[in-house]
C-alpha cells in the first residue's frame, strides 16, 4: 500500500469505530441497583458494574448487520427443520416417522394438552416469533424511515428470550435417543440436523448482537416519539428521582412522561412491583407440585397390553442399568436435583432480602443469576417424553404413553422460572442499605 492511501484508510477507520461509538451516559447496575456513568465504548471493549462486577455492556462490531444476516438464516433453517423428518423407528416390520410437531400432537391425543401447548410455544411459537421480531427489527432500522412501532417490536424479544428452548429441546432429543437405541431402529432425519444447525446459527446471533446499539441505532433513527434529553437525566441525578426501565434500560425520570420509558414505552417502576410477594407465591405453587411431579410416572411404556409406568426417578435408574451413566447424571441434575436447588435458592435470596442480611451480597447475586439461567434446563425431561411419546406408537406392541406427573413437573419448571424472573436482585442490595445514598431512602 502506498503512502498516500495509508492516511485516507487510517481516516476511515477511525470515521467507522467513531460511528460506533456511544456517549457516556448514565445508567444502573441491574444487579446491584448502582447508579454510574457508562463510559463511551468501541468495538470489542466490555464494562462492568464498578460495585458487583455485573456485566453492563458489551460492544460488538457491527452488532445489527452480522444480527440481521444470522436471524434471516436461522429463520431460514428453522423452516427446513419444521417441514421435513426429525426421526425415522421401525420395529416389528412397523414403520413410524416423528417431526417437530408430532409430539405435542401426541401429547394432546392423550388428554395431557397442557404440555402440547408448553412444548409448541417453547420449540417452536417463542423462537420463530423471536427471530422473526429480531429480523423485523434490524430491517426497519435500515428503512429509510423506520417504523415507530418496531421499538414495541423489540421490547417483546426481550420478554421472548428465556422461554426459547431449542438447545434444551435438542438434549431432551439426544436423551430420548439413548433410551430407544436398544428398542427400535432408529435413523435421523434431515430435521434433526437442521435443529443442531439452527442452535448454533442462534447462538451467534446472540453473540454478535450488542442489545443496548439496537436502542441506541433507533433513538439516532428518531423512532422514540420526541427527543430523548440525557443532559437533563445526568444533571438531575438517581437522587432527583430518575428511573432506569426494567425493558432497555433508560435512566429518565417518570415525571416527565407519565411515568413510561420515553424509549421503549415500558411502565416505569423503581424496582420490579410486589417482586418478593409473587415470587413467595410461586415458590410455593412450585414446591407443592414438586411432590406429585415425583410420585407420579411421567410416562407409561406398555408392551402386549401391560403397561410399566416410569418415575422421573426410574428413568434415572434405568439410563444407569443400561450403562449410561453421564446421561443418567444429566437427567438426575437436570429434572430432579436442579427443580429443588431453584426453589432451594430462591428461599435463600427471599429469606435474605426480608431480613436485611448484609453480609455475600456479591455471592448472592450471582446466585441469583445462575438460578435464574439454570432453571430452564429442567425441560429436558419434558421433550424427551414427547419424542418417546411421538416415536413409540406401535399399537398393542409397544407403545409409550405420557403420565400425569409431566404436566406436575413442567408446572414446577415454569413456576420456578417466572418466579426467579419476577425477582429484582437489587433489592438485596436495597435492603442491606446499599442504595440509601444514591435514592435518599431504601425500597
Amino acid at each position: 500500500m502506498s503512502d498516500a492511501a495509508a492516511p485516507t484508510v487510517d481516516a476511515a477507520r477511525s470515521a467507522w469505530l467513531e460511528a460506533w461509538r456511544t456517549p457516556g451516559r448514565l445508567c444502573e447496575c441491574g444487579s446491584c441497583g448502582q447508579f454510574q456513568r457508562l463510559p463511551s465504548l468501541v468495538p470489542g471493549q466490555s464494562a462492568n458494574c464498578i460495585r458487583c462486577d455485573a456485566v453492563l455492556r458489551r460492544a460488538r462490531i457491527d452488532p445489527l448487520g452480522r444480527a440481521l444476516a444470522l436471524n434471516i438464516a436461522a429463520l431460514s433453517i428453522f423452516a427446513v427443520a419444521c417441514l421435513m423428518t426429525m426421526m425415522t423407528v421401525s420395529t416389528a416390520g412397523m414403520v413410524r416417522d416423528a417431526s417437530l410437531f408430532s409430539g405435542p400432537i401426541d401429547m394432546g391425543r392423550s388428554g395431557l394438552w397442557e404440555l402440547t401447548i408448553v412444548v409448541l410455544f417453547t420449540t417452536v411459537v417463542a423462537p420463530v416469533a423471536k427471530l422473526s421480531a429480531m429480523a423485523y427489527v434490524l430491517i426497519g432500522l435500515r428503512l429509510p424511515r423506520p417504523p415507530r412501532h418496531i421499538r414495541r417490536v423489540y421490547a417483546l424479544v426481550e420478554h421472548l428470550r428465556p422461554w426459547s428452548m431449542v438447545e434444551v429441546f435438542l438434549l431432551g432429543v439426544l436423551v430420548a435417543y439413548t433410551k430407544l437405541i436398544d428398542l427400535v431402529h432408529i435413523e435421523i432425519g434431515v430435521a434433526l440436523y437442521a435443529m443442531a444447525l439452527l442452535m448454533l446459527t442462534m447462538i451467534a446471533a446472540e453473540a454478535v448482537l450488542d442489545r443496548q446499539a439496537v436502542w441506541d441505532e433507533m433513538e439516532r433513527r428518531g423512532v422514540p416519539h420526541g427527543d430523548i434529553d440525557h443532559a437533563a437525566t445526568a444533571l438531575s441525578g438517581p437522587a432527583d428521582g430518575a428511573v432506569s426501565c426494567h425493558t432497555c434500560g433508560l435512566v429518565s425520570l417518570p415525571h416527565d412522561h407519565d411515568d413510561h420509558c420515553p424509549r421503549c414505552g415500558s411502565g416505569l417502576h423503581t424496582r420490579k412491583p410486589n417482586a418478593i410477594v409473587r415470587a413467595w407465591a410461586l415458590l410455593i405453587a412450585a414446591a407443592i407440585l414438586y411432590v406429585p411431579a415425583n410420585v407420579y410416572p411421567v410416562l407409561q411404556f406398555i408392551q402386549l397390553g401391560s403397561g410399566q409406568p416410569s418415575t422421573i426417578l426410574g428413568g434415572v435408574v434405568e439410563l444407569l442399568d443400561g450403562g449410561m451413566w453421564p446421561l443418567a447424571a444429566l437427567v438426575f441434575f437436570a429434572s430432579v436435583a436442579v427443580p429443588m436447588l431453584k426453589i432451594i435458592g430462591m428461599v435463600v435470596l427471599l429469606v435474605s432480602c426480608q431480613l436485611g442480611a448484609t453480609g455475600r451480597l456479591r455471592d448472592r447475586t450471582k446466585l441469583y443469576f445462575a438460578v435464574n439461567a439454570i432453571g430452564r434446563w429442567s425441560m429436558i425431561d419434558i421433550f424427551m417424553e414427547t419424542i418417546l411419546v411421538a416415536l413409540v406408537r406401535f399399537g398393542d406392541v409397544v407403545s409409550i404413553e405420557p403420565g400425569m406427573g409431566a404436566i406436575a413437573f413442567c408446572g414446577v419448571v415454569i413456576l420456578t422460572m417466572l418466579a426467579a424472573e419476577g425477582f429484582d436482585p437489587r433489592l438485596m442490595w436495597d435492603t442491606a442499605g446499599q442504595n440509601r445514598d444514591m435514592r435518599g431512602e431504601t425500597h
